[in-house]
């Protein structure tokens, strides 16, 4: 019996899988606010680093 139905059992076993696989990436997906504290960190380092090298050059 189990030979019979082996593709429909597969496709189930791939179907589960897949659900998994996204409600897996959906849960572990950082929040929004989390996203933008990031961004702006990110911004605010390069914006001090570039106005770091302009007064090293200005000082020149």
């Amino acid at each position: 019996m189990l030979a019979k139905y082996w593709k429909k059992i597969g496709l189930l076993i791939l179907l589960i899988a897949c659900i998994f696989n996204i409600m897996n990436k959906l849960i572990d997906k950082l929040s929004l606010k989390d996203e933008l504290e990031a961004s702006a960190t990110y911004v605010n380092q390069k914006t001090q680093e570039e106005d770091k090298n302009l007064d090293e050059e200005l000082e020149k």
